[in-house]
């Protein structure tokens, strides 16, 4: 095998491993088969938004907009937040992606 310097840009770095499932258990909902809005599950916990906001200082992540869709503004940032989450997450098939979809009242 030839010698490679390892300060080459040439040289093939490993990816750093991916996170450990046991690391994020606990920090999101468990998605229940049945109920809507908070009922529904999926999504992070409160005790999860607020890991995730300390491990990335300066981050805009929102928890889910469960207020009832008729309740809402329809010219309020909530309303046109859910409005583009329900519009993303159309093709979401899993057990977990119905549940957030129901959390949202998509």
């Amino acid at each position: 095998m030839a010698y490679t310097q390892p300060s080459s840009p040439f040289f093939a770095k490993s990816k750093p491993p991916a996170p450990s499932k046991k690391k994020s258990l606990g920090y999101y909902n468990k998605a229940n088969k049945t109920g809507t809005g908070a009922a529904a599950g999926g999504g992070m916990t409160a005790k999860g938004t607020a890991k995730y906001r300390k491990d990335n200082p300066g981050s805009k992540l929102k928890t889910a907009v469960t207020k009832d869709p008729s309740k809402l503004d329809p010219e309020g940032k909530p309303a046109k937040r859910r409005k583009a989450f329900c519009a993303r997450s159309k093709s979401w098939k899993s057990e977990r992606g119905r549940a957030a979809r129901r959390r949202w009242n998509c």
